[in-house]
């Protein structure tokens, strides 16, 4: 078929069938990159051509092999995915230059250039679909199909899982399965002084995987922005960018550095992850505008898959909205599995919403299950008594003061109070500033003038605060660390009465840890604000060879300041339980 601007692609069009007579089940994001294929199909500015994708099918299934030496046949999803990338083309003027006919000099000329449309896909399907399996086919093809000299790379968290991407391509090499890798693979590595066509031409080195026929190479990088800027690319694959911590749009540094090459590709895929705010949720964002049709971008493909609601989970024939694969690359059998475990181990349950069903849920292995972590309704506690707790340890950054209320019932009720300065506000990622946007509305966070926190003025404003809420304040736990200023001040304008140090470490954290679990367990910790909520979430602690805790203050974007001085409030008030009688 030649290029037609009316055709619907062929894969595309037996996917879209299916869909209507409800064969496959498909979520709302899949519908909305439906509407938009069906936007291109309706353009008449943009042409199908089926050569490039029929190519593409033809090469892995005769050419490629599995990890382990099995043959290769594309799965449907494969060429429905690969259809977006191969399948779009448009026309854009340039001007080219034309060497004259004698081969003395030449002229440039303006001439219609055919493009390939898509750039970017961004791949979001759950574990066990084969995602390393697709983009290490689009690597192998580019490799050795693109006659021109290519560096490609591949990314992914740790080297060793970017060797997902590299080992079938390696395995193909070994066995030499169809002509084409037969002819590459010819020859020896060590005939380097003999002629070069008893060399092989394509070979695994310590260098990454080369095409010396062509001088393309495909290599290993660290998933880090000062490792990937200013490369030119022709084509990379970021792998599992959701899955781990990472705090780098490093889909954005590759892109800076592939832009300078024509006819670039990026392909980013993962699985769901469980650790929130990060560049990877700013990312998702954006896809979301893209989706909706708030961004136009053509450039982009977006294939999201996901359950659309929590409740589906109980439900076998929606499992397919999450992984289009399964029954294929994994079994229904391993889903079940996981959703009983996610039942009767509430610690992975987040985990196996999130990489089994691409349900994002907050507190993964965390101090405090989901449940847990949610708010009560609204509630205050006017003129009640509380102790009070401060963690100051971030003062350039952050500082958290907690109430705690003792009720009548054994319950404690929460109210929280956080200082930023504006400066560290302005700094924020995408996700992560509208979450605080959220605590600045309800009032849990208040952002102080400057770069750096002035505690006397935190000092007067929450002061402030506690005369205006008529608090109680009968004692108050601190941490020791950038407290001084702070605390000399207190103890000189309210006595020293009931004011206790509470320094970090095991020894002190982990019975009063173990205690807030347990009333968090009951619901018995009132709390109504999301600053909260956002803190609790994001709790891990250590825990050592006899059981003993304490919080991990590590990651310096994840805030768990108010649990901190919760804790802080909650020692305090034990150690002074007379004065609360």
């Amino acid at each position: 078929m030649a290029l037609s601007n009316t055709a619907v692609p062929k894969y595309y069009g037996q996917f879209r069938d299916a869909v209507v007579r409800r064969e496959i089940r498909v979520n709302k994001e899949v519908a909305m990159e439906m509407h938009r294929i069906d936007d291109l199909i309706e353009n008449r500015g943009v042409y199908y051509d089926d050569e490039a994708i029929n190519g593409f099918i033809a090469y892995c299934e005769n050419e490629l092999t599995l990890t382990d030496g099995s043959d290769l046949n594309l799965l449907d999803s494969f060429k429905l995915w690969a259809e977006q990338i191969f399948g779009w083309y448009y026309f854009v003027e340039l001007s080219v230059y034309k060497p004259n006919p004698d081969g003395h000099g030449g002229r440039y000329v303006r001439e219609k250039v055919k493009k390939r449309l898509v750039n970017k896909q961004y791949l979001i399907v759950a574990r066990g679909a084969a995602k390393s399996m697709y983009g290490s086919c689009i690597q192998n093809f580019f490799l050795n199909v693109d006659t021109s000299t290519t560096h490609q790379i591949t990314t992914a968290p740790t080297m060793k899982q970017a060797e997902e991407v590299m080992s079938p391509i390696r395995t193909a090499i070994t066995r030499a399965r169809g002509p084409l890798y037969k002819f590459l693979t010819e020859g020896s590595l060590q005939n380097t002084t003999g002629s070069k066509a008893n060399r092989m031409k394509l070979a695994s080195t310590k260098k990454g995987i080369e095409n010396f026929l062509t001088g393309s190479l495909l290599e290993i990088r660290p998933m880090r922005i000062d490792k990937l800027q200013g490369l030119q690319l022709k084509v990379a694959t970021v792998d599992e960018w959701l899955s781990g911590d990472i705090r780098e749009d490093v889909v954005g540094a590759i892109e800076q550095g592939a832009s300078k090459v024509d006819d670039y590709l990026i392909v980013a895929i993962s699985s769901e992850g469980t650790v929130r705010n990060g560049s990877g949720d700013t990312i998702k964002m954006e896809l979301m505008d893209i989706l909706k049709g708030d961004y136009i971008n053509p450039h982009v493909s977006i294939w999201w898959y996901k359950l659309d609601s929590i409740d589906e989970v109980n439900d076998p024939d929606m499992w397919q909205k999450a992984n289009p694969n399964i029954g294929l690359t994994v079994k229904y059998e391993t889903y079940q599995l996981d959703v009983e475990r996610a039942e009767k181990a509430p610690a992975a349950r987040n985990d196996i919403l999130a990489k089994r069903f691409g349900l994002p849920m907050e507190g993964y292995t965390y101090y405090f299950t989901y449940e847990e972590t949610l708010p009560h309704t609204k509630r205050d506690f006017w003129q009640a008594p509380c102790s009070m707790g401060a963690d100051l340890s971030q003062g350039d950054d952050f500082c958290a003061f907690t109430f705690l209320f003792p009720l009548s019932n054994g319950a404690f009720g929460i109210k929280t109070r956080a200082y930023i300065s504006e400066l560290t506000l302005m700094k924020l990622p995408g996700a992560m500033r509208i979450k605080y946007d959220c605590f600045i509305n309800e009032g849990s966070l208040i952002v102080m003038d400057g770069t750096v926190l002035d505690l006397m003025q935190v000092y007067e404003d929450l002061d402030n605060h506690i005369t205006d809420c008529d608090y109680d304040v009968r004692s108050l736990g601190y941490d020791p660390y950038y407290a001084k200023e702070f605390i000399t001040r207190w103890e000189a304008e309210n006595s020293p009465f009931g004011v206790e140090k509470v320094p970090q470490g095991a020894r002190t954290e982990s019975v009063p840890l173990g205690e807030l679990k347990k009333l968090s367990e009951e619901r018995m910790l009132i709390f109504d604000e999301e600053m909260m909520t956002f803190c609790m979430g994001n709790c891990i602690t250590l825990e050592d060879t006899n059981g003993n805790r304490k919080l991990l203050k590590k990651r310096y974007e994840a805030k768990i300041d108010c649990v901190s001085a919760l804790m802080d409030a909650y020692v305090a008030y034990k150690l002074n339980r007379d004065a609360f009688e």
